[in-house]
Order: structure tokens, then C-alpha cells, then sequence
């Protein structure tokens, strides 16, 4: 059976690297969670001081990028492949909401974008990938077999990040969580590099209203259809 390259794009929240594991899992692929490395990098900016509510240090960013290795490394009691930083499992630091609100201006800058959307060409050299993210479609797999872009309603897309943080924040506040998604759809839809956009052959799958396992299961038959050379759009 031929391998294809299937990019996943979208907005924030949207459930884009849940469905690219599952799919990646069923179809024997491997899943790289683009937006784990600017989170990865935005974390780095932050522990280095480079970034805060107050500053931002562009020049010092684009100076320490050489200093900056990524990785992705799985183990058989994990879920998914976990994000290294310089060496360190950064997994569960950079899902929280501190990192979210700085993300979507470390992802603006060219000299981030070129960096890692060549690691990331470089990780699909081989097919068999699936990738989400923001510009995967448009941007480092042009040539992808399958482009899928997905959508929800911004306040549904908050009410399901709101439940995962709450796990492990009680504190947070739904209020903030809907603020942060509208700022990061704003940030990523009108920046200069690499915007988010829908690619002109991209299949759109709006999931305000399903399940996982619908999302999954409609994904996947369109992953087989263009595996199998059937898929029209």
C-alpha cells in the first residue's frame, strides 16, 4: 500500500493533534504535532527571559535560535510522542495556558518559521506522516496528497480547552480561555508570514457539532480514499 503525506490545518482547539494521533495510530504513519514546537520554542523564550506580558526581545529570539534543539522520542507508556527541548521532556510544560497567550507572537517571527518548518519538511521526506498545525497544507507540504482544514465555532473551541485545562488548574476561568482563542484566531489569520489560511484543495470539516469519534471515523475514510487514488474533491 503507497504511503501519502496528509496535512492537517486549522484553528486553535479544533481537535486537529487528536485526530492526526488517531489516524497516524491506525494508519501505521508518523504524527508530528507541529504546534508542540512553537509552543517548545515559546517556553524557551520564556524560561530565557526573552518574552513576558511586559517585553518581548525579538533580536535575542532570533539570536538563540541556534541554541534551540527539538525532538520528538515516544515510549511505549505514553500516548504520543512527547516534545524534547534541549534535551528535556517539555510535554506537560508547554500545555498551559501562559504559554498559549505568548505563542501566537513567537510563531510571527520569519526567522522561528524558517527554522522549523525546515525540521519539518525534513520529517516528511519519507511519506508517511501526518502533521497538523497552521500553514502545514499551504506551507511546508504544498504538495501534500491530503490537506484537511478544520473549523469549529470559537466558543465551542473554548468550552473544550477550558475543560481540558481545568484538569489541571482549577483557577482558570472559561472567560479567559475564549479570549485567548479569539486573540490567537486574530494573531494567526492576519500575520505577515505564514498565515493562516485554507488551502485552495483542502477539504474543510467543521466539528462544532461531532464527536470524536465521528471526526475520526469521517478523517479517516477520506485518508483511504485518497490512499486508494479514489478521493474527488
Amino acid at each position: 500500500m503507497r504511503k501519502i503525506t496528509i496535512a492537517i490545518d486549522g484553528y486553535s482547539s479544533t481537535g486537529k493533534s487528536t485526530v492526526a494521533k488517531q489516524l497516524a495510530d491506525y494508519l501505521g504513519y508518523v504524527y508530528v504535532d507541529s504546534g508542540a514546537m512553537y509552543r517548545a520554542v515559546t517556553l524557551f523564550a520564556m524560561q530565557n527571559e526573552i518574552i513576558s506580558k511586559d517585553n518581548f526581545d525579538e533580536e535575542k529570539l532570533k539570536n538563540s535560535l541556534d541554541s534551540i534543539n527539538l525532538s520528538f522520542k515516544k515510549k511505549e507508556e505514553w500516548n504520543k510522542a512527547h516534545i524534547f527541548l534541549n534535551g528535556e521532556d517539555v510535554e506537560s510544560q508547554i500545555r498551559n495556558l501562559e504559554v498559549s497567550e505568548f505563542v501566537s507572537p513567537i510563531a510571527t517571527i520569519h526567522e522561528v518559521r524558517v527554522k522549523l518548518v525546515a525540521q519539518q519538511q525534513k520529517m516528511g521526506l519519507e511519506k508517511g506522516v501526518v502533521m497538523d498545525g497552521r500553514d502545514i497544507g499551504t506551507v511546508v507540504f504544498p504538495d501534500a496528497e491530503l490537506k484537511i482544514f478544520m473549523n469549529a465555532s470559537a466558543q465551542e473551541r473554548a468550552q473544550r480547552r477550558y475543560k481540558e485545562l481545568l484538569e489541571c488548574d482549577n483557577s482558570v476561568q472559561y472567560s479567559d480561555v475564549l479570549k485567548n482563542i479569539q486573540e490567537r484566531d486574530y494573531m494567526d489569520t492576519t500575520r505577515a508570514d505564514s498565515p493562516l489560511l485554507k488551502a485552495k484543495d483542502a477539504i474543510e470539516i467543521d466539528n462544532s457539532e461531532m464527536n470524536l469519534e465521528d471526526q475520526f471515523h469521517t478523517v479517516l475514510q477520506l485518508a483511504k480514499d485518497r490512499i486508494a487514488g479514489r478521493l474527488l474533491y
